[in-house]
């Protein structure tokens, strides 16, 4: 009886690779699982599936996380604003972390003796796979091709060419990842530190050049409905990403630390993840206090980047989740969006909780919650301390 190896499969270079070599040259009975994360249409998931018996597999499976990889991990995201470093929605670290937590479950499910994966030794999934892999499934070994045999892709194709499989090299040029939170690109260009990627390797080509104005509108934190229409939180996603992506809105380049230490650069297009938090933020920034927003911040910023390193598991991120949820409970209202060529903007927004009410007064002109004698006395008192601090050391300070 050969023994079983459970393959995070992808259909690209990597993971074809590791289909061959695990049958072939590890002499293992490989069962090979893609985890549909919102990326994959039934049409590209029927073909990955056909690739995957042409390559050899003893069996293949769809694993749909979809749903519960919003529940458990795109809304948190939503509540926390979260871009790293200013810039990147985490559409492909957030789906790691989802996608390596249901292969492990798959491993335990069919009773696997080993689980693999394609990542490379150089970037951030080959921990987040592993780490996981050791919380979850400790004693099923973990196989790492590519990173053992340290492959470029060249050799990868080479390889594959041996073995009666044609790869094309053109096809092999760009990574592509796609996923409910946005699509990263890797190409040679991301691998320098000057060089933007060409039109053509981004996913969805700008074809829409007239401006649009949208409504979202949010409940208690989450998007619930574009321009009236309501609609459950995924499909709202997906809308919104046809509508915007043919913008060319959500495009940048992410340059991050890795959790191995070394920087990284990589492309992405996520129209709706950038437009939905930004909007999110602007509804936050009328409904919430200013201590609400400066504690959200702090956690947030925790919260994505522990996500970012695969650390989804500590028990730390279910009492940051709670926290989050709980800021929410006023957060809901429209915002009005206008859609324009590579850009966006957030034109304003309409709550029944929001703290610029004129019932209190308008900013900078009049307030109807105090007198300007109030103020004399509340300026004393609020600079009292620091006004001590400086007379007591005068000159010293």
């Amino acid at each position: 009886m050969k023994k079983k190896v459970v393959l995070a499969f992808s259909g690209g270079l990597d993971t074809s690779f590791c289909c061959i070599y695990l049958a072939q040259d590890r002499g293992l009975e490989v069962h090979s699982v893609i985890v549909n994360t919102g990326g994959f249409s039934d049409e590209e998931l029927q073909e990955i599936e056909k690739r995957a018996y042409a390559l050899g597999v003893k069996s293949h499976a769809v694993v749909d996380e979809t749903d519960s990889y919003y529940d458990g991990c795109i809304k948190y995201l939503i509540f926390g604003n979260v871009l790293k470093n200013a810039t990147y929605p985490l559409s492909v670290s957030a789906e790691r972390v989802s996608q390596a937590t249901a292969i492990a479950n798959y491993v335990k499910k069919i009773g696997a003796d080993y689980v693999a994966h394609g990542s490379t030794g150089a970037g951030n999934d080959q921990v987040r796979f592993d780490m996981i892999f050791n919380i979850i499934i400790p004693g099923v070994e973990i196989i790492t091709p590519i990173r053992d045999l340290k492959l470029s892709r060249e050799a990868e194709i080479e390889y594959l060419a041996e073995h009666g499989v044609e790869y094309s090299a053109e096809k092999a040029r760009y990574s592509i990842n796609k996923g409910l939170w946005g699509t990263s690109v890797g190409g040679k260009e991301t691998l320098t530190s000057h060089q933007t990627l060409p039109e053509s390797a981004w996913p969805t080509q700008v074809s829409e050049t007239e401006s649009r104005k949208v409504e979202l509108t949010f409940e208690k934190g989450e998007l619930v409905a574009i321009d009236g229409e309501t609609l459950a939180p995924v499909r709202a996603i997906q809308k919104l990403q046809a509508i915007a992506q043919p913008y060319g809105i959500g495009r940048d380049i992410h340059v991050g630390d890795t959790i191995i230490g070394i920087k990284g650069r990589v492309g992405f297009e996520a129209a709706a993840p950038v437009l939905i938090i930004k909007a999110h933020h602007t509804l936050e920034k009328h409904t919430l206090t200013k201590w609400q927003l400066s504690w959200k911040e702090q956690l947030s910023s925790f919260y994505g980047n522990w996500l970012h390193e695969g650390q989804f598991h500590d028990p730390i991120m279910r009492n940051i989740e709670a926290f989050l949820a709980d800021t929410q409970k006023f957060v809901s209202g429209k915002v009005f969006v206008e859609l324009l060529p590579y850009r966006f903007q957030i034109i304003g927004i309409e709550s029944n909780h929001d703290l610029m009410s004129n019932k209190f007064g308008s900013y900078g002109e009049m307030n109807n919650a105090w007198s300007g004698e109030d103020v004399k006395g509340f300026s004393k008192i609020f600079g009292n301390q620091v006004m001590i601090w400086h007379k007591v050391n005068g000159e010293e300070a």
